[in-house]
């Protein structure tokens, strides 16, 4: 859902660096998934298919903190 966000802080040789991977438009979401010692982070369609991706390595990451959208539904 348009609104969706999550941000990577790594370690990047002694200084942290932020990351953030946003789902730009409606009907779009952002999904996390590990495998392998990556952490991979994609924004996909309703359908499932990847727009965007960003992986990292799960042993740099410092803080991973997901943002879901707003749920307009409950005014």
């Amino acid at each position: 859902m348009k609104g969706d966000r999550v941000e990577i802080v790594i370690d990047a040789g002694g200084n942290p660096r932020t990351y953030e991977v946003i789902a730009t438009k409606a009907g779009r979401r952002v999904d996390v998934a590990t495998r392998r010692g990556l952490v991979e982070v994609s924004e996909v369609t309703r359908s499932g298919t990847p727009v965007r991706t960003a992986r990292f390595m799960a042993s740099r990451i410092l803080a991973l903190v997901e943002h879901p959208a707003a749920d307009r539904g409950d005014e």
